[in-house]
């Protein structure tokens, strides 16, 4: 059963939200080039959406950033000196998730020049207050950043990075991504950062890469960097999406509308993003493109979650359809991804489904100039969506770091302890007809308590904030009192 509650007093509070998140996609919307003066936090630094955003050439062997491959980082660490890209004068840095197969374990260091790291998946998250909630597996904070780069004495100013899997599978895929977006959000450059696709053994039985190019043992971490995130002058920050823009970006009702500038896209399965009232194939016994309910609804919930569901005005396709498992686990090929962001189905027939379960159809998922919006679970496999959206096809994308898990915790709803996570009054509750489609847990017994910091917190971007002032001196762009837990501009939003 579909369950919704409604409270006008809350929405009346959500005014300066929305205010504040209006501001926000002014921000998202507008484009040029990525500014990476020098300075204190001010206009000509910030860098929004559209700014971040990179589009790959068709053909991945032109990329010499963004999303490249092995027949590229082969060239590099065989001739570094001489087909490092333009404007990279430092050393090549690969960052792999975990070793590839055997003969294809770590790509190979060169005295002086590149260096390989296993970089294990724990550096690159943190449990973080975004001012409400704790909330878990959020990009590291600023002194995380620095004892990062002192570790593998990177310097971001001057090195390529490159983020690599190593093995292949979709959490390595996952974690890539993270490594990606870790980076891209502190600040670096898109010219010094990378990722390189597909697995190590595929990228060597597919001939993109030799077997020299591989060593069975890693570079040793120096722990004698020191560079520091402060050195990067860009804020990046808006990459990253706070619940209190999420929710006034949510539509009033299911429906998704196709002209307010937003497309919000959930990588999770058919059957969370349903709450069980569908399945796609592969899920239960689905051997169609799309399925009726599944058995038992609560196998859909996660971390002890107090409902399942999705925010109104969200489309889902998951993120499994974006790569190629049989082929290291590469990303499909551009004009695929582009015809997926269409709505057109793939050869299996999954496309882009509405609160409907139904195909939304060819012309009405992304429309152009609107800001992607991503999330799953717990936004690892939405960092795979938003390589998709952000590296490979250069629309306008934010993350929502505390996705799902920390959606469905702002609730009005029992734990197993025998109180609600939220009061009634809370204004930061989504389950609410205004905002959300969800189902509650059977039981409160199955539901987790959560860490909630300020049920009434004036803000959600609490962390976004201290990562400013760590970095710049200053929590909010221009010098501003910013609003209520986005992303504030400057006076003219597109950083002029």
């Amino acid at each position: 059963m579909r369950q919704v509650t409604g409270n006008s007093a809350l929405a009346r509070a959500r005014g300066s939200v929305a205010f504040a998140a209006v501001l926000s996609l002014a921000l998202a919307g507008c484009g040029g080039g990525e500014s990476s003066s020098g300075g204190n936090l001010a206009a000509a630094n910030i860098n929004t959406p559209a700014q971040i955003a990179q589009v790959s050439a068709d053909d991945y062997n032109e990329n010499v950033n963004g999303l490249i491959t092995g027949a590229t980082l082969s060239r590099w660490i065989n001739d570094w000196e001489n087909e490092r890209p333009e404007g990279v004068t430092g050393r090549l840095i690969i960052l792999q998730n975990a070793a590839g197969g055997a003969g294809a374990e770590y790509v190979r260091p060169v005295p002086g020049q590149v260096f390989t790291y296993q970089v294990p998946n724990s550096e690159l998250i943190q449990t973080r207050d975004n001012g409400v909630t704790v909330t878990v597996s959020v990009v590291p904070d600023g002194p995380s950043m620095d004892a990062f780069l002192k570790k593998y004495n990177i310097d971001p100013r001057k090195d390529m990075i490159v983020c690599a899997m190593g093995g292949a599978s979709n959490p390595l895929a996952m974690n890539q991504g993270r490594c990606w977006y870790m980076f891209r959000y502190w600040g670096v450059d898109k010219r010094n950062l990378a990722l390189l696709n597909g697995g190590n053994s595929w990228n060597l039985s597919s001939g993109q890469m030799l077997p020299g190019d591989f060593s069975a043992t890693a570079s040793t971490p120096p722990n004698t960097g020191t560079a520091s995130v402060r050195d990067l002058p860009a804020d990046n920050t808006a990459l990253q999406a706070s619940i209190a823009e999420m929710i006034a970006i949510a539509t009033p009702t299911p429906q998704n509308n196709t002209r307010n500038g937003v497309f919000v896209w959930d990588a999770r399965s058919l059957s969370q993003y349903s709450a069980g009232e569908a399945r796609e194939m592969g899920e239960q016994g689905c051997a169609d493109a799309y399925c009726g309910p599944v058995a038992d609804y609560m196998t859909t919930f996660q971390n002890r979650a107090a409902r399942q569901g999705h925010p109104h005005g969200t489309l889902q396709l998951q993120y499994t359809h974006m790569l190629v498992p049989g082929e290291g686990y590469r990303y499909k090929d551009k004009a695929e991804l582009e015809a997926y962001l269409s709505g057109e189905a793939d050869a299996n027939g999954m496309r882009f489904v509405d609160y409907t379960y139904q195909a939304v159809g060819v012309g009405n998922a992304y429309q152009p100039g609107d800001t992607m919006y991503v999330y799953c679970e717990t936004t690892f496999r939405a960092m795979i969506t938003g390589v998709v959206s952000a590296v490979v096809l250069g629309l306008p994308t934010r993350f929502y770091d505390g996705a799902m898990t920390e959606w469905n915790s702002l609730s009005n709803i029992v734990t197993d302890q025998g109180t609600p996570i939220l009061p009634a009054d809370s204004p930061w509750r989504t389950d609410l007809a205004d905002v959300s489609f969800f189902r509650a847990a059977a039981s409160s017994d199955l539901v987790g308590s959560r860490e909630i910091s300020n049920p009434y917190g004036d803000r959600t971007d609490a962390h976004i904030r201290a990562d400013r002032l760590y970095k710049f001196g200053t929590a909010t762009p221009g010098g501003g009192s910013g609003g209520g837990g986005g992303v504030a501009p400057p006076a003219n939003p597109c950083g002029g």
